[in-house]
Order: structure tokens, then C-alpha cells, then sequence
């Protein structure tokens, strides 16, 4: 058959198959992420029915679709309000580092991999998933809830450490003189500081020039701003999702209000191809090796998330309910984790890293959105409710009769 032909028939059985996977999700109150990452395990790599035609598509697919879960996420709050959360939060940011980074970088350290691959792994146990949560805050019904806008300024900490953090991993890895480091770092930080810029002081002059009347004219605006801004963001070896991200933000209004009622189907359906093609990209074979010491770190990163969530949604004074499920909510880790992966792979610092990032990330995500349903459950409720009752009866005065 032609190549054409053969994609069609690829793509067409796989968004059906995602289609009948999500409804056996919601059917059984699970995140079809899992369902979706385990879908490309089995067409990926080594898998039951390897998809060839269709690969690279699906490999742009799952760009687009990283970038459509920023923006969707920037369109949830103005740049005012970023600007505010973002120094109400940046002690929880300090905090998010160091519980997640220090064991990952320990980690590689005491598996002799060398200080290269410590930095590596670092920033794959450090940064939580925007686009994984983002979807499964949503799922669950907890976008207004109090305790998402302080995850989401955990989150945006964490996009933002991204754009420095990333230009600074690459020059390492490619062994740069301290000049050339220095240079591509000054680019990502005068990048994203021109864009907040923009985007806090311009953003309703750019969100005038679109006219919420005219919904194809809207979509296609906001759909080819975001693209090509992320586009920019990335060539300024700044990442893609990051710029997308700020596109979100710099929009407000009926324009923001909007766009999310427009491209929702739309970040779902490529949403679900970039988890499909992180699967795909992993051999289901290289995965024993490391499955217990990726487990091993995975435990103890998604305990330091919850501890990074707790004491986040405390310092905002959010209600013992709200913080476990912050904590709970931050676990996964994604698309950064296996971006950070790559640089590393690319550069053959330490041939185990690769598998061991993949099995942990996969870790994460699949158990993350099952874990963080946990807070709902009502003998969990019980429970933090028995707590509360506890810490009352603690800090009562205590009386004494004459």
C-alpha cells in the first residue's frame, strides 16, 4: 500500500483505540493517561504491533501537543496574577528544589555515574509534569478548586527554572567553554524576561487585535500565535513549552475565555498522541534492568512531591484537604523529565540513564493521576477529617476546675 495509505489506517485505529481507552477510563473513574502511555507500549519499539508509517506524525503530533497543554494552562490566569503567585510562591519554589533535585542528583552519585549525569538527573526528578497534571486536575473536576492556583505556581516556578536550566544542561553536556555556556544562558534569560515583559504589559493590546466575534478567525490566531512563539522560544534555545505557556498568559479577557472553550478538543485529542509517543519511543526490553532502582527513586521523589505540596498549600493557608491533595496532585513527572533525558542520551554521558529515566518517568505518570484520586476517596476522607478533629482537641486551652 502507499505510504499514505498506511498512515491513515495507523492513525485512524490508534485515535479510535485512544478513544475507546479514555471511555474505559472514565467508565472505571481512572485518568486514561495510563491507559494512553500503556497503548504506546505496546505499538512502540519492541512492542505487540510496532506503528512505522505513522511514527514521525505522531512525533509532531506530541510537540503540538505539549504546547497546547501550556497554553491552556497560561490561559487559566492573567500575567497580574502570575506575577503575584509567583512571589507568594517562590519560597514553595526554593523548597520544590531542593526536596527533588538533591535526591536525584545523589542518586547518580552514589551509582558512580559522574557529576554530568548528577545534573542530568537532578532535573528529572526535580521538575513535575504541567501538561500530565494540568489534565489531570481537569479530569477530576479540581481546576477551582483553592489549592490549584497554588500548584500552579509550583508548576510555573518549575516551567520558568526550565528555560535557564535547560540552555545550561545542554552547554555542559556538549562540553562548551564557560563563554559559550554563559552566552546561550544570557539568550534564554533575555528571551523569557522579553516575553513576560510583553506579555504583563501589552497583553490586552494583543488580545484587542483578536475579535472574539469571529470564532475561526479567533482559533486560527491564537492557535498559529502560540505555535509560532514556541516555535521562536525554542530556536532561542528557550523551550517551546515555556513560550507557549507565556502566550497563555499574555491573553485575558473574552479572548482567553474564549480560546479555551475552542481549543479544549483540540489539546485533548494532541494531548493524548504525546502520551501515546512517549510510549512508542520506549523498548518495553530495556526496562528490567532498571525497574528497582527507578522504582526505589521514584518512591521517595513522589513522597518529597507530596511534602513540596503539603508545604505549599500550608504557607498559602489552604485547609489540611487542600494541601494532601497538592501534594498528591504534583507527583508525575513528563515531558521536561524525558526532554532532559534526551540532551543527555544525545550526548552518551552514562548509557543507563536513558532507561532509567524512562521506567521512572513511567512510574510517575502512570501511578501519579491514580494516586491523586486517593484525596476523593471517602475513607481517605475519614480519615484527614479525624486528623483535623485531632489537631483540634491539641490546641484547645486546657481547663482546670478551683
Amino acid at each position: 500500500m502507499h505510504d499514505t495509505t498506511v498512515l491513515l489506517i495507523e492513525v485512524g485505529a490508534l485515535l479510535f483505540a485512544l478513544g475507546m481507552l479514555g471511555r474505559l477510563g472514565r467508565r472505571i473513574g481512572l485518568s486514561p493517561i495510563p491507559l494512553y502511555l500503556l497503548a504506546g507500549l505496546a505499538f512502540g519499539h519492541g512492542g505487540l504491533l510496532p506503528l512505522s508509517a505513522s511514527e514521525e506524525f505522531i512525533s509532531v503530533g506530541a510537540e503540538i501537543g505539549v504546547v497546547l497543554l501550556l497554553v491552556m494552562l497560561g490561559l487559566e490566569y492573567s500575567a497580574d496574577e502570575l506575577v503575584g503567585n509567583l512571589r507568594a510562591a517562590a519560597p514553595a519554589g526554593v523548597i520544590d528544589a531542593v526536596l527533588n533535585a538533591l535526591p536525584g542528583a545523589a542518586f547518580a552519585l552514589l551509582l558512580g555515574w559522574g557529576w554530568q549525569a548528577a545534573l542530568v538527573l537532578a532535573g528529572i526528578t526535580w521538575v513535575s509534569s504541567s501538561g500530565v497534571i494540568a489534565k489531570v486536575l481537569g479530569d477530576l473536576g479540581r481546576l477551582g478548586n483553592r489549592e490549584t492556583p497554588t500548584i500552579l505556581s509550583v508548576l510555573v516556578i518549575e516551567d520558568l527554572a526550565m528555560a535557564f536550566y535547560l540552555p545550561l544542561v545542554t552547554a555542559v553536556l556538549a562540553g562548551v567553554s564557560l563563554f559559550g555556556g554563559l552566552e546561550t544562558l544570557g539568550i534564554a534569560v533575555v528571551t523569557v524576561v522579553a516575553v513576560l515583559v510583553v506579555a504583563i504589559r501589552y497583553g490586552r493590546v494583543i488580545s484587542r487585535f483578536m475579535s472574539v466575534r469571529d470564532p475561526e478567525a479567533l482559533l486560527l490566531s491564537v492557535l498559529g500565535l502560540t505555535l509560532f512563539v514556541a516555535g521562536v522560544a525554542a530556536e532561542l534555545q528557550v523551550s517551546a513549552a515555556v513560550g507557549a505557556f507565556l502566550v497563555g498568559i499574555a491573553l485575558s479577557g473574552p479572548v482567553a475565555h474564549h480560546a479555551t472553550e475552542m481549543l479544549s478538543p483540540l489539546r485533548d485529542l494532541f494531548a493524548a498522541v504525546f502520551f501515546v509517543f512517549f510510549g512508542l519511543s520506549t523498548d518495553p526490553a530495556d526496562m528490567p534492568p532498571v525497574l528497582l532502582p527507578a522504582f526505589g527513586l521514584a518512591v521517595l521523589t513522589m513522597l518529597t512531591k507530596i511534602v513540596t505540596g503539603y508545604l505549599a498549600a500550608r504557607r498559602a493557608g489552604i485547609a489540611l484537604p487542600g494541601r494532601v491533595r497538592a501534594g498528591f496532585a504534583l507527583m508525575p513527572r513528563g515531558e521536561f523529565s524525558v526532554v532532559i533525558a534526551g540532551l543527555a542520551v544525545a550526548s552518551g554521558v552514562e548509557p543507563r540513564l536513558a532507561p532509567l529515566a524512562t521506567a521512572y518517568v513511567l512510574i510517575t505518570v502512570v501511578s501519579g493521576p491514580m494516586l491523586a484520586r486517593l484525596p476523593d476517596y471517602g475513607w481517605f476522607k475519614g480519615f484527614i477529617r479525624r486528623r483535623m478533629a485531632l489537631r483540634r482537641q491539641s490546641v484547645q486551652p486546657v481547663t482546670t476546675g478551683d
